[in-house]
């Protein structure tokens, strides 16, 4: 699963080598921190979170296959 949230931050991104994840696992959750470029925070974003939210309901459904909540924050 960090794999395709590596692989959706890069292409959005103008500096996909500045782009670094975070994976911390709790019992049944999944914690990623995504750390962008701060001039590419809004293309990760989008307007009005849209990105954002996208990112996230992809996450979400990548680990409801294997019983795990995932969340992400953006950093």
């Amino acid at each position: 699963m960090k794999d395709l949230l590596q692989f959706l931050a890069t292409s959005l991104v103008d500096s996909p080598e500045n782009v670094t994840i975070e994976e911390r696992e709790e019992e049944r959750t999944i914690y990623y921190t995504l750390h962008v470029d701060e001039k590419d925070m809004g293309k990760i974003i989008g307007k009005q979170g849209k990105n954002a939210q996208a990112i996230r309901t992809l996450m979400k459904a990548a680990g409801a296959k294997t019983d795990k909540r995932i969340i992400v924050d953006i950093v």
